[in-house]
């Protein structure tokens, strides 16, 4: 099946990338979805002015140069990650005060369509910022080999714009952890996920809980955008809405509404995509990589709705 072992563990390393990736960003799907029931469909397009964000400024505040000085590197980064993370959470709260809760107590299909039109006018308001051409980031992270595994020729390499992503993607994941862990917001947050009314009877302030909830989901979109647009050096105005629905799979294979579910559905797909595309004749290929993902969006919600690790829901409840 694999030319040798090196194969597969590079298709290991790369699916971890890609699968951290759409882990973080399934996140912010999974957070929302846990405390209001609700999809929010602008989510991926939130995380696509994140990656406009950390392009502008790449090219228009540092104006940085291929392959800069890893100081200037990690100055741009963290700005970028800072500003990103701020203004997409502070968009994301917006969206929900203008555009949700208003409409908290209506059918639930007035909401969904309500963020199918907020992912369009975000979309609209990123083709007359950056136009509809693809925005190209100059080559920043180092390249070559962060480490290999066995002897060359016959060795596995993990590159250093894969390490990147790790570097940024899991310090994120550890601080989400403790902060619905730990601390009181997270806690306030998972009363207001398991019931509404009883969280209010406690003196938990429900409005502030959830616009809460969707700072959090914002922030987590910047930093996926931020991570997206250094790795893959472009950004586009409708890079968001496949990879949303892409990491909107993996939260519902993982189980919408789980944190765990949707980082191990992250994973999930990110090892099926590429080990679909790296194992050429042996798999269907990159041409039917998207094609395969929604089809493992139609099977579980046909046969697994609440997915891999979600609950089952008793009719009627």
């Amino acid at each position: 099946m694999f030319k040798d072992w090196s194969t597969f563990v590079e298709l290991t390393f790369a699916g971890l990338t890609r699968g951290s990736l759409y882990a973080l960003v399934a996140l912010g799907y999974t957070l929302v979805y846990g405390i209001l029931e609700l999809i929010n469909f602008a989510h991926g397009d939130v995380f696509m002015i994140g990656g406009m964000i950390a392009a502008t400024f790449v090219i228009n505040v540092f104006a940085l140069s291929p392959y800069p000085g890893i100081g200037m590197l990690a100055l741009a980064v963290v700005v970028s990650l800072a500003v990103a993370m701020a203004g997409c959470a502070l968009l994301n709260a917006t969206i929900e005060r203008i555009g949700y809760r208003p409409l908290r107590g209506a059918p639930r299909l007035v909401p969904l369509i309500t963020a199918i039109g907020m992912s369009y006018i975000l979309e609209n308001i990123a083709f007359v910022w950056k136009g509809p051409r693809p925005v190209s980031l100059p080559p920043t992270l180092p390249s070559g080999d962060a480490f290999t595994i066995g002897t060359c020729p016959k060795c596995a390499s993990y590159q250093w714009s894969q390490l990147f992503v790790l570097i940024v993607t899991v310090p994120v994941l550890v601080g989400l952890v403790w902060l619905v862990r730990y601390t009181k917001r997270g806690k306030a947050m998972r009363a207001t996920a398991q019931d509404k009314d009883a969280a209010a009877m406690m003196g938990i302030d429900v409005n502030r809980t959830i616009s809460f909830t969707f700072l959090v989901a914002g922030a987590l979109a910047g930093a996926a955008g931020v991570i997206f647009a250094f790795y893959q050096q472009t950004m586009q105005f409708n890079t968001g809405f496949t990879l949303g629905l892409i990491a909107f799979t993996a939260a519902v294979l993982g189980g919408i509404g789980n944190l765990q579910g949707a980082v191990l559905g992250g994973l999930m797909i990110g090892f099926i995509q590429d080990f679909n595309e790296g194992l050429g004749w042996q798999a269907p290929g990159s041409a039917w990589t998207h094609t395969i993902v929604f089809g493992i969006l139609i099977l579980t919600l046909v046969f697994r709705p609440q997915g891999l690790l979600g609950e089952q829901i008793p009719e009627g409840g």
